[in-house]
Protein backbone atom coordinates (compact mmCIF):
# COMPACT_ATOMS: atom_id res chain seq x y z
CA UNK A 1 0.00 0.00 0.00
CA UNK A 2 1.63 3.36 -1.08
CA UNK A 3 2.29 5.95 1.50
CA UNK A 4 2.50 10.01 0.59
CA UNK A 5 3.15 12.86 3.03
CA UNK A 6 -0.68 14.57 3.70
CA UNK A 7 1.05 17.78 4.46
CA UNK A 8 2.86 19.15 1.43
CA UNK A 9 1.16 22.07 0.03
CA UNK A 10 -0.21 22.77 -3.38
CA UNK A 11 0.18 26.33 -4.18
CA UNK A 12 -3.32 27.77 -4.99
CA UNK A 13 -5.50 25.04 -4.28
CA UNK A 14 -8.81 25.76 -2.10
CA UNK A 15 -9.49 24.06 1.50
CA UNK A 16 -13.12 23.11 -0.02
CA UNK A 17 -11.79 21.55 -3.25
CA UNK A 18 -8.60 19.87 -1.25
CA UNK A 19 -11.14 18.04 0.48
CA UNK A 20 -12.80 16.58 -2.69
CA UNK A 21 -12.35 12.38 -2.71
CA UNK A 22 -11.67 11.26 -6.19
CA UNK A 23 -14.64 10.50 -7.96
CA UNK A 24 -16.12 6.85 -8.31
CA UNK A 25 -15.85 6.49 -12.36
CA UNK A 26 -12.30 7.28 -11.79
CA UNK A 27 -11.77 5.46 -8.92
CA UNK A 28 -13.05 2.48 -11.29
CA UNK A 29 -10.49 2.61 -13.95
CA UNK A 30 -7.81 2.99 -11.25
CA UNK A 31 -9.22 -0.14 -9.76
CA UNK A 32 -9.15 -1.77 -13.20
CA UNK A 33 -5.36 -1.47 -13.77
CA UNK A 34 -3.94 -3.10 -10.55
CA UNK A 35 -7.16 -5.89 -11.33
CA UNK A 36 -5.91 -6.35 -15.00
CA UNK A 37 -2.34 -7.36 -13.83
CA UNK A 38 -2.88 -8.95 -10.86
CA UNK A 39 -5.48 -11.76 -12.97
CA UNK A 40 -2.73 -11.85 -15.79
CA UNK A 41 0.22 -12.95 -13.79
CA UNK A 42 -1.88 -15.50 -11.93
CA UNK A 43 -3.35 -16.74 -14.87
CA UNK A 44 -0.09 -17.16 -15.98
CA UNK A 45 1.37 -18.79 -12.92
CA UNK A 46 -1.83 -21.69 -13.28
CA UNK A 47 -0.70 -22.41 -16.86
CA UNK A 48 3.32 -22.42 -16.43
CA UNK A 49 3.48 -26.00 -14.60
CA UNK A 50 1.86 -27.41 -17.40
CA UNK A 51 3.52 -25.57 -20.06
CA UNK A 52 7.32 -26.42 -18.53
CA UNK A 53 6.01 -29.98 -18.26
CA UNK A 54 4.91 -29.98 -21.98
CA UNK A 55 8.29 -28.79 -22.98
CA UNK A 56 9.87 -32.03 -20.56
CA UNK A 57 11.92 -28.88 -18.66
CA UNK A 58 12.84 -29.60 -14.64
CA UNK A 59 10.35 -27.71 -12.33
CA UNK A 60 12.97 -25.74 -11.38
CA UNK A 61 13.34 -24.01 -14.10
CA UNK A 62 9.87 -22.69 -14.68
CA UNK A 63 10.75 -21.41 -11.25
CA UNK A 64 13.98 -19.58 -11.96
CA UNK A 65 12.58 -17.48 -15.06
CA UNK A 66 10.77 -15.42 -12.80
CA UNK A 67 13.36 -14.77 -10.63
CA UNK A 68 15.04 -12.31 -12.93
CA UNK A 69 11.78 -10.32 -13.40
CA UNK A 70 11.08 -10.07 -9.67
CA UNK A 71 14.82 -8.91 -9.10
CA UNK A 72 13.79 -5.73 -11.70
CA UNK A 73 10.54 -5.12 -9.81
CA UNK A 74 12.88 -4.27 -6.34
CA UNK A 75 15.09 -2.26 -7.98
CA UNK A 76 12.56 0.01 -10.48
CA UNK A 77 9.58 0.08 -8.82
CA UNK A 78 10.82 2.88 -6.18
CA UNK A 79 12.57 4.44 -9.70
CA UNK A 80 9.00 4.51 -11.45
CA UNK A 81 7.39 5.87 -8.01
CA UNK A 82 10.04 8.81 -8.16
CA UNK A 83 9.56 9.39 -11.75
CA UNK A 84 5.69 9.50 -11.34
CA UNK A 85 6.17 12.66 -9.09
CA UNK A 86 7.64 14.73 -12.17
CA UNK A 87 6.37 13.14 -14.91
CA UNK A 88 2.55 13.07 -13.60
CA UNK A 89 0.70 9.38 -12.58
CA UNK A 90 -1.21 8.97 -15.32
CA UNK A 91 1.99 8.51 -17.41
CA UNK A 92 3.19 5.95 -15.45
CA UNK A 93 0.04 3.91 -15.24
CA UNK A 94 0.18 3.97 -19.51
CA UNK A 95 3.90 2.86 -19.12
CA UNK A 96 3.24 0.14 -16.40
CA UNK A 97 0.44 -1.55 -18.85
CA UNK A 98 1.83 -1.03 -22.06
CA UNK A 99 5.07 -2.97 -20.60
CA UNK A 100 1.97 -5.61 -19.12
CA UNK A 101 0.73 -6.00 -22.52
CA UNK A 102 4.12 -5.99 -24.36
CA UNK A 103 5.51 -8.60 -21.86
CA UNK A 104 2.62 -11.09 -22.09
CA UNK A 105 2.42 -10.87 -26.11
CA UNK A 106 6.02 -11.76 -26.10
CA UNK A 107 6.35 -14.50 -23.54
CA UNK A 108 3.37 -15.93 -25.25
CA UNK A 109 5.00 -16.00 -28.43
CA UNK A 110 8.13 -17.52 -27.31
CA UNK A 111 6.46 -19.91 -25.69
CA UNK A 112 4.13 -21.13 -28.73
CA UNK A 113 6.73 -21.45 -30.56
CA UNK A 114 8.88 -23.76 -27.78
CA UNK A 115 5.80 -25.66 -27.67
CA UNK A 116 5.35 -25.96 -31.76
CA UNK A 117 9.01 -26.89 -32.24
CA UNK A 118 10.18 -24.16 -33.62
CA UNK A 119 12.43 -23.61 -30.90
CA UNK A 120 14.27 -25.96 -28.22
CA UNK A 121 13.38 -26.13 -24.47
CA UNK A 122 16.19 -23.64 -23.40
CA UNK A 123 16.05 -21.02 -26.08
CA UNK A 124 11.96 -20.77 -25.35
CA UNK A 125 12.65 -20.46 -21.48
CA UNK A 126 15.58 -17.78 -22.42
CA UNK A 127 13.49 -16.16 -24.44
CA UNK A 128 10.66 -16.07 -21.82
CA UNK A 129 12.39 -14.65 -19.16
CA UNK A 130 14.10 -12.18 -21.14
CA UNK A 131 10.31 -11.11 -21.93
CA UNK A 132 8.97 -11.26 -18.50
CA UNK A 133 11.58 -8.55 -17.56
CA UNK A 134 9.87 -6.18 -19.47
CA UNK A 135 7.18 -6.51 -17.27
CA UNK A 136 9.76 -6.10 -14.28
CA UNK A 137 10.92 -3.15 -15.95
CA UNK A 138 8.68 -1.22 -16.96
CA UNK A 139 5.22 -2.97 -15.24
CA UNK A 140 6.69 -1.88 -11.68
CA UNK A 141 5.39 1.70 -12.94
CA UNK A 142 2.11 1.35 -13.22
CA UNK A 143 1.40 0.20 -8.93
CA UNK A 144 3.44 2.71 -6.95
CA UNK A 145 1.45 5.71 -9.48
CA UNK A 146 -1.94 3.89 -9.16
CA UNK A 147 -1.38 4.06 -5.01
CA UNK A 148 0.25 7.80 -5.03
CA UNK A 149 -2.56 9.29 -7.18
CA UNK A 150 -5.29 7.89 -4.96
CA UNK A 151 -3.32 8.89 -1.40
CA UNK A 152 -2.55 12.29 -3.17
CA UNK A 153 -6.08 13.09 -3.99
CA UNK A 154 -8.12 11.40 -0.87
CA UNK A 155 -9.09 12.91 2.00
CA UNK A 156 -7.27 11.81 5.04
CA UNK A 157 -10.38 10.65 7.14
CA UNK A 158 -11.11 8.43 3.21
CA UNK A 159 -7.70 7.38 2.64
CA UNK A 160 -7.20 3.72 4.45
CA UNK A 161 -10.52 2.83 2.98
CA UNK A 162 -10.00 3.94 -0.64
CA UNK A 163 -5.91 2.49 -0.54
CA UNK A 164 -7.50 -0.47 0.90
CA UNK A 165 -9.92 -0.58 -1.76
CA UNK A 166 -7.02 -0.72 -4.56
CA UNK A 167 -4.92 -2.88 -2.43
CA UNK A 168 -8.05 -5.22 -2.67
CA UNK A 169 -8.14 -5.66 -6.51
CA UNK A 170 -5.40 -7.82 -6.45
CA UNK A 171 -6.97 -10.41 -4.65
CA UNK A 172 -10.13 -10.18 -6.29
CA UNK A 173 -7.19 -10.48 -9.73
CA UNK A 174 -5.82 -13.57 -8.09
CA UNK A 175 -9.57 -15.05 -8.12
CA UNK A 176 -10.44 -13.99 -11.65
CA UNK A 177 -7.01 -14.85 -13.45
CA UNK A 178 -6.79 -18.41 -11.92
CA UNK A 179 -11.02 -18.93 -12.98
CA UNK A 180 -10.54 -17.97 -16.64
CA UNK A 181 -7.25 -19.12 -17.66
CA UNK A 182 -8.96 -22.75 -17.96
CA UNK A 183 -11.41 -20.92 -20.53
CA UNK A 184 -8.58 -19.29 -22.09
CA UNK A 185 -6.75 -22.52 -22.97
CA UNK A 186 -7.99 -23.35 -26.49
CA UNK A 187 -7.71 -24.71 -29.98
CA UNK A 188 -7.82 -22.16 -32.06
CA UNK A 189 -4.98 -20.82 -33.86
CA UNK A 190 -2.90 -23.52 -32.18
CA UNK A 191 -3.02 -21.06 -29.42
CA UNK A 192 -3.59 -24.28 -26.77
CA UNK A 193 -1.52 -23.13 -23.11
CA UNK A 194 -0.42 -20.14 -24.33
CA UNK A 195 -4.51 -18.64 -25.08
CA UNK A 196 -4.07 -16.63 -21.63
CA UNK A 197 -1.13 -14.68 -22.63
CA UNK A 198 -2.45 -13.40 -25.86
CA UNK A 199 -6.03 -12.79 -24.15
CA UNK A 200 -5.09 -10.91 -21.26
CA UNK A 201 -2.60 -8.95 -23.55
CA UNK A 202 -5.70 -8.17 -25.25
CA UNK A 203 -7.46 -7.08 -22.16
CA UNK A 204 -4.88 -5.58 -20.78
CA UNK A 205 -5.17 -3.07 -24.33
CA UNK A 206 -8.38 -2.22 -23.27
CA UNK A 207 -8.07 -1.12 -20.15
CA UNK A 208 -5.05 1.04 -21.60
CA UNK A 209 -7.11 2.88 -24.17
CA UNK A 210 -9.71 3.40 -21.02
CA UNK A 211 -7.31 4.57 -19.01
CA UNK A 212 -6.01 7.31 -21.88
CA UNK A 213 -9.54 8.28 -22.71
CA UNK A 214 -11.11 8.58 -19.44
CA UNK A 215 -8.49 9.63 -16.88
CA UNK A 216 -7.87 13.57 -16.90
CA UNK A 217 -4.14 14.18 -17.36
CA UNK A 218 -2.01 15.31 -14.14
CA UNK A 219 1.18 17.39 -14.21
CA UNK A 220 2.11 17.01 -9.94
CA UNK A 221 2.84 20.33 -8.37
CA UNK A 222 4.80 18.63 -5.44
CA UNK A 223 7.00 15.13 -5.04
CA UNK A 224 4.35 12.65 -3.03
CA UNK A 225 6.08 9.57 -2.31
CA UNK A 226 4.25 6.52 -4.59
CA UNK A 227 5.38 3.15 -2.41
CA UNK A 228 6.92 -0.06 -4.31
CA UNK A 229 3.75 -2.44 -4.82
CA UNK A 230 4.02 -6.29 -3.67
CA UNK A 231 5.38 -8.70 -6.78
CA UNK A 232 1.82 -4.47 -11.03
CA UNK A 233 2.74 10.53 -21.94
CA UNK A 234 2.47 13.26 -19.29
CA UNK A 235 1.02 16.45 -20.12
CA UNK A 236 1.31 19.92 -19.28
CA UNK A 237 -2.54 19.71 -18.90
CA UNK A 238 -3.36 21.26 -15.58
CA UNK A 239 -4.99 18.64 -13.07
CA UNK A 240 -9.15 19.20 -12.34
CA UNK A 241 -9.28 21.74 -9.26
CA UNK A 242 -11.61 18.94 -8.03
CA UNK A 243 -8.61 16.99 -7.48
CA UNK A 244 -6.41 19.48 -5.62
CA UNK A 245 -3.92 18.11 -2.88
CA UNK A 246 -4.89 17.91 0.85
CA UNK A 247 -3.22 21.40 2.26
CA UNK A 248 -1.13 21.60 5.25
CA UNK A 249 2.54 22.91 6.55
CA UNK A 250 4.82 22.18 4.76
CA UNK A 251 7.55 19.72 6.31
CA UNK A 252 10.88 21.93 7.76
CA UNK A 253 13.13 18.90 6.70
CA UNK A 254 13.30 15.69 5.47
CA UNK A 255 13.75 12.88 8.24
CA UNK A 256 16.77 11.06 8.50
CA UNK A 257 17.13 7.77 6.66
CA UNK A 258 15.62 5.17 7.93
CA UNK A 259 17.01 1.49 7.15
CA UNK A 260 16.37 -2.27 8.13
CA UNK A 261 18.52 -2.47 10.80
CA UNK A 262 16.82 0.99 13.15
CA UNK A 263 15.76 -1.02 16.21
CA UNK A 264 11.94 -0.48 15.93
CA UNK A 265 11.80 -2.27 12.80
CA UNK A 266 14.63 -4.96 13.32
CA UNK A 267 11.83 -7.50 14.70
CA UNK A 268 9.26 -6.76 12.10
CA UNK A 269 11.60 -7.07 9.18
CA UNK A 270 12.82 -10.37 10.50
CA UNK A 271 9.36 -11.60 10.68
CA UNK A 272 8.20 -10.31 7.42
CA UNK A 273 11.48 -11.55 5.23
CA UNK A 274 11.60 -14.95 7.08
CA UNK A 275 7.83 -15.29 6.61
CA UNK A 276 7.87 -14.24 3.06
CA UNK A 277 10.72 -16.77 1.64
CA UNK A 278 8.14 -19.33 3.31
CA UNK A 279 5.02 -18.21 1.42
CA UNK A 280 7.31 -17.47 -2.00
CA UNK A 281 8.12 -21.02 -1.60
CA UNK A 282 4.51 -22.48 -0.96
CA UNK A 283 3.11 -20.67 -4.14
CA UNK A 284 5.99 -22.34 -6.21
CA UNK A 285 5.58 -25.86 -5.03
CA UNK A 286 1.82 -25.56 -5.56
CA UNK A 287 1.04 -25.54 -8.91
CA UNK A 288 3.67 -28.93 -9.67
CA UNK A 289 2.22 -30.48 -6.53
CA UNK A 290 -1.44 -30.45 -8.29
CA UNK A 291 0.19 -32.13 -11.37
CA UNK A 292 2.24 -34.74 -8.90
CA UNK A 293 -0.64 -35.51 -6.80
CA UNK A 294 -2.73 -35.69 -9.68
CA UNK A 295 -1.36 -37.99 -11.60
CA UNK A 296 -1.23 -34.93 -14.66
CA UNK A 297 2.64 -35.30 -15.58
CA UNK A 298 1.39 -37.05 -19.02
CA UNK A 299 -1.68 -34.37 -19.63
CA UNK A 300 -0.14 -31.49 -18.79
CA UNK A 301 -3.04 -29.72 -20.87
CA UNK A 302 -5.45 -30.91 -18.68
CA UNK A 303 -3.59 -29.62 -15.47
CA UNK A 304 -4.73 -26.01 -15.98
CA UNK A 305 -8.13 -26.43 -14.05
CA UNK A 306 -7.39 -28.42 -11.38
CA UNK A 307 -4.63 -25.94 -10.24
CA UNK A 308 -6.67 -22.51 -11.43
CA UNK A 309 -9.25 -24.24 -8.47
CA UNK A 310 -6.55 -24.39 -6.10
CA UNK A 311 -4.98 -21.26 -6.92
CA UNK A 312 -8.46 -19.85 -6.49
CA UNK A 313 -9.32 -21.27 -3.05
CA UNK A 314 -5.87 -19.73 -1.67
CA UNK A 315 -7.61 -16.30 -3.38
CA UNK A 316 -10.71 -16.68 -1.41
CA UNK A 317 -9.29 -17.78 1.65
CA UNK A 318 -6.76 -14.56 1.81
CA UNK A 319 -9.68 -12.09 1.10
CA UNK A 320 -11.40 -13.99 3.88
CA UNK A 321 -8.96 -13.24 6.25
CA UNK A 322 -8.61 -8.96 4.99
CA UNK A 323 -12.34 -8.55 4.15
CA UNK A 324 -13.28 -10.86 7.05
CA UNK A 325 -11.50 -11.50 9.68
CA UNK A 326 -9.22 -8.61 10.74
CA UNK A 327 -11.97 -6.26 10.78
CA UNK A 328 -14.44 -8.15 12.50
CA UNK A 329 -12.31 -9.50 15.37
CA UNK A 330 -10.01 -6.14 15.36
CA UNK A 331 -6.76 -7.70 14.79
CA UNK A 332 -3.88 -5.97 16.07
CA UNK A 333 -0.24 -6.34 14.28
CA UNK A 334 1.04 -9.23 16.63
CA UNK A 335 -2.04 -11.16 16.93
CA UNK A 336 -2.88 -11.40 13.13
CA UNK A 337 0.95 -11.94 12.23
CA UNK A 338 1.51 -15.07 15.63
CA UNK A 339 -2.48 -16.70 13.94
CA UNK A 340 -1.36 -15.85 10.30
CA UNK A 341 1.85 -17.68 10.19
CA UNK A 342 1.06 -20.48 12.60
CA UNK A 343 -2.10 -20.70 10.54
CA UNK A 344 0.12 -20.97 7.69
CA UNK A 345 2.10 -24.39 8.97
CA UNK A 346 -0.70 -26.46 9.60
CA UNK A 347 -2.02 -25.41 5.86
CA UNK A 348 1.18 -26.65 4.99
CA UNK A 349 1.85 -29.61 6.68
CA UNK A 350 -2.12 -30.74 4.93
CA UNK A 351 -0.72 -29.90 1.87
CA UNK A 352 2.20 -31.78 2.26
CA UNK A 353 -0.20 -34.76 3.22
CA UNK A 354 -3.03 -33.89 0.48
CA UNK A 355 -3.61 -37.08 -1.75
CA UNK A 356 -6.09 -35.34 -3.67
CA UNK A 357 -7.96 -32.19 -5.36
CA UNK A 358 -10.22 -31.52 -2.39
CA UNK A 359 -7.18 -31.87 0.37
CA UNK A 360 -4.85 -29.85 -1.91
CA UNK A 361 -7.75 -26.79 -1.99
CA UNK A 362 -7.86 -27.04 1.62
CA UNK A 363 -4.31 -27.01 2.63
CA UNK A 364 -3.81 -24.57 0.05
CA UNK A 365 -6.69 -22.69 1.70
CA UNK A 366 -5.56 -22.70 5.32
CA UNK A 367 -1.71 -21.36 4.19
CA UNK A 368 -3.55 -18.72 1.68
CA UNK A 369 -5.73 -17.61 4.82
CA UNK A 370 -2.70 -17.65 7.25
CA UNK A 371 -0.81 -15.64 5.02
CA UNK A 372 -3.55 -12.97 4.17
CA UNK A 373 -3.29 -12.06 8.09
CA UNK A 374 0.53 -12.58 8.69
CA UNK A 375 1.23 -9.39 5.66
CA UNK A 376 -1.14 -7.17 6.85
CA UNK A 377 -0.26 -8.00 10.74
CA UNK A 378 3.97 -7.08 10.09
CA UNK A 379 2.95 -4.18 7.13
CA UNK A 380 0.65 -2.21 9.83
CA UNK A 381 3.50 -3.29 13.00
CA UNK A 382 6.24 -1.73 10.83
CA UNK A 383 4.24 1.27 10.13
CA UNK A 384 3.26 1.65 13.81
CA UNK A 385 6.94 0.96 15.12
CA UNK A 386 8.15 4.73 13.39
CA UNK A 387 6.98 8.13 13.60
CA UNK A 388 4.56 9.48 10.80
CA UNK A 389 7.40 11.34 8.98
CA UNK A 390 8.73 7.94 8.53
CA UNK A 391 5.85 6.34 7.14
CA UNK A 392 7.11 6.70 3.31
CA UNK A 393 10.64 4.91 4.25
CA UNK A 394 8.97 2.47 5.99
CA UNK A 395 6.61 1.36 3.91
CA UNK A 396 9.42 1.56 0.60
CA UNK A 397 11.27 -1.24 3.20
CA UNK A 398 8.77 -3.40 3.77
CA UNK A 399 7.64 -3.35 -0.20
CA UNK A 400 11.19 -4.18 -0.99
CA UNK A 401 11.40 -7.34 1.72
CA UNK A 402 8.55 -8.31 0.04
CA UNK A 403 9.74 -8.32 -3.33
CA UNK A 404 13.12 -9.92 -2.47
CA UNK A 405 11.19 -13.05 -1.31
CA UNK A 406 10.54 -14.30 -4.63
CA UNK A 407 13.61 -13.61 -6.41
CA UNK A 408 15.13 -17.27 -5.21
CA UNK A 409 13.09 -18.66 -2.76
CA UNK A 410 9.88 -20.40 -5.81
CA UNK A 411 13.14 -21.92 -7.36
CA UNK A 412 14.60 -23.21 -4.26
CA UNK A 413 11.24 -24.57 -2.88
CA UNK A 414 10.67 -26.44 -6.06
CA UNK A 415 14.24 -27.50 -6.54
CA UNK A 416 13.70 -29.21 -2.31
CA UNK A 417 10.30 -30.28 -3.49
CA UNK A 418 11.64 -32.13 -6.31
CA UNK A 419 14.21 -33.42 -4.43
CA UNK A 420 11.76 -34.77 -1.86
CA UNK A 421 8.40 -33.50 -0.93
CA UNK A 422 8.89 -33.54 2.57
CA UNK A 423 12.38 -31.51 2.42
CA UNK A 424 10.89 -28.64 0.75
CA UNK A 425 7.63 -28.62 2.72
CA UNK A 426 9.39 -29.35 6.20
CA UNK A 427 11.74 -26.34 5.25
CA UNK A 428 8.76 -24.24 5.11
CA UNK A 429 7.35 -25.40 8.22
CA UNK A 430 10.79 -24.83 9.73
CA UNK A 431 10.70 -20.95 8.57
CA UNK A 432 6.76 -20.23 9.79
CA UNK A 433 7.96 -21.47 13.51
CA UNK A 434 11.09 -19.86 13.47
CA UNK A 435 9.00 -16.28 12.83
CA UNK A 436 6.38 -17.54 15.41
CA UNK A 437 9.23 -17.84 17.83
CA UNK A 438 10.43 -14.61 17.14
CA UNK A 439 7.26 -13.20 17.18
CA UNK A 440 6.25 -14.51 20.68
CA UNK A 441 9.25 -13.08 22.11
CA UNK A 442 10.34 -9.95 19.95
CA UNK A 443 7.23 -8.49 18.55
CA UNK A 444 5.47 -5.45 20.34
CA UNK A 445 2.32 -5.74 21.76
CA UNK A 446 -0.45 -4.40 20.23
CA UNK A 447 -1.43 -2.75 23.16
CA UNK A 448 2.16 -0.45 22.96
CA UNK A 449 1.99 -0.39 18.86
CA UNK A 450 -1.74 1.53 18.84
CA UNK A 451 -1.32 3.54 22.13
CA UNK A 452 -1.81 7.19 20.92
Amino acid sequence: MAETDPDLTRTGAPAAAAASAIPPSRMALLFMVMLVTAAGNTAMQSVMPSIGTALKVADVWISLAYSWSALLWVVCAPFWARRSDKRGRKAMMALGLAGFITSFVLCGAALWAGLSGWLTAFWTLVLFAAARSLYGFFGSAAPPAVQAYVASRTPRAERTQALSLIASSFGLGTVIGPALAPLMVVPFLGLGLTGPFLCFAAIGVVALVLLRLRLPDDEPQYAARGQAAPYASASGAPADPGEADETGPTPAAEPPRLTWRDPRLRPWVFASLVGGHAQAMVQGIAGFLVLDRLALRDTPDAGAGPIGLVLMSGAIATLLAQWGLIPRFDLGPRAASLWGIAAAAVGTIILGLAGDLHLIALGYAIVSLGFGLFRPGTTAGTSLAVTRAEQGQASGIVASLAGASYIYAPALGVWLYGTSDWLGFGLIVALCAVVLVHGWFKLQSDRDLTRS
